[in-house]
C-alpha cells in the first residue's frame, strides 16, 4: 500500500514545477563535520576521523556522482564507513551502482580500512562486488582496528529490516577477549537496533536508512522515517542510554528523486576521548 501511494505521489509530482525544484535540492549535497566524545576510547584513537557515506542509491540519480566528488574534494580520513543501500532501483544492475559509488569516492584519501554493511536495498551479491572494490563487508561480524597500541572494535550487522536473524544480536554481544575495557562502534544500516547495541555495551552507533526523511516539513521534521522502533534516532546526533549515535540523511535519494527541507550529506566524524 505504501509503495502504491508513493508511486502515485511521484507521478503527480512530475506534473508540477516542484519536480525540478526537488531534483535541484537532491543535488545540493553538504559536508557535515562533527566531533563525538566516547568513553574508553584509547588515547591513540583521539582525533581519529571517520567518513560516513550512506544510502547512495546512485543508480536512481547518477548526477549525484559529480556533486559528491565536489563535496568530497580534499577529504582525508582514517576510516571510510559505508552504512548500506548502495543500490536503489531493482531494475538496475548492482554493478552499475557500485561503479558509480567508486567514481564518487575516487578523490577521497583513506589512510585505514574501508568498511561496509548492507542495506535493505542491497542483495547478497552486493557484498562480493564491494569486496572486489576494496571494502571489508561486515555481515554480523566484527573487525578490530589497532593504532598506537590501542584497539577499537567495529561491529557491522546485516540489514535488520529485510534480512534480520539472531546472528545480529550474537555479533553485538561478541566482546572478544577484552569484555570490560574495549571501545566498540556499531555500523548498522538502520537505527532500529540502537537499544540492543546500547545494552550490549557499544559506545557509538552509525546508521542511515531514513534519508533524514528526504521530504520534510519546514524546519526539517521528517514526514516519514521508515522506522518502527527507536524513532528518536531518525536523523542527526542522538543518544540511546549510555551510547551516542548518528543517523546520516544519506547521500542519495529513493524514488521520487527529490528532496524538500532535507539536504543530502556526507559526514566526517572525529572521535575524541570523553
Amino acid at each position: 500500500m505504501f509503495n502504491r501511494l508513493l508511486a502515485t505521489f511521484a507521478l503527480g509530482l512530475r506534473l508540477t514545477p516542484l519536480q525540478a525544484r526537488g531534483r535541484r535540492n537532491a543535488l545540493d549535497l553538504r559536508r557535515v563535520e562533527i566531533e563525538v566524545a566516547l568513553p574508553r576510547l584509547p588515547p591513540s584513537f583521539d582525533g581519529y576521523r571517520i567518513l560516513q557515506i550512506s544510502d547512495t542509491h546512485l543508480d536512481v540519480l547518477p548526477e549525484l556522482v559529480d556533486a559528491a566528488r565536489r563535496v568530497l574534494a580534499g577529504v582525508e580520513v582514517d576510516l571510510l564507513a559505508l552504512t548500506g543501500d548502495i543500490h536503489g532501483s531493482p531494475s538496475a544492475p548492482i554493478a552499475y551502482s557500485v561503479d558509480l559509488l567508486m567514481q564518487a569516492l575516487q578523490d577521497v584519501r583513506v589512510h585505514g580500512p574501508r568498511l561496509a554493511v548492507l542495506g535493505n536495498h542491497d542483495p547478497v551479491e552486493m557484498a562480493a562486488l564491494l569486496e572486489d572494490s576494496g571494502f571489508d563487508v561486515l555481515v554480523n561480524r566484527s573487525r578490530v582496528l589497532e593504532r598506537g597500541g590501542g584497539r577499537l572494535r567495529v561491529t557491522g550487522l546485516d540489514d535488520v529490516h529485510n534480512f534480520y536473524t539472531d546472528a545480529a544480536r550474537t555479533a553485538l554481544n561478541d566482546y572478544g577477549d577484552d569484555r570490560d575495557g574495549e571501545c566498540r562502534i556499531a555500523l548498522v544500516h538502520s537505527a532500529e537496533m540502537a537499544d540492543v547495541a546500547d545494552e550490549a555495551g557499544c559506545a557509538f552507533y552509525l546508521s542511515g536508512h531514513t534519508h533524514g526523511g528526504q521530504i520534510c516539513l519546514p524546519g526539517g521534521k521528517p514526514v516519514i522515517t521508515q522506522l518502527t522502533r527507536c524513532r528518536h534516532a531518525a536523523a542527526g546526533l542522538w543518544r540511546q542510554g549510555r551510547m551516542a549515535g548518528y543517523t546520516s540523511a544519506g547521500l542519495g535519494v529513493a524514488e521520487p528523486a527529490v528532496r524538500f527541507n532535507c539536504r543530502g550529506e556526507v559526514t566526517i566524524i572525529t572521535l575524541r576521548r570523553a
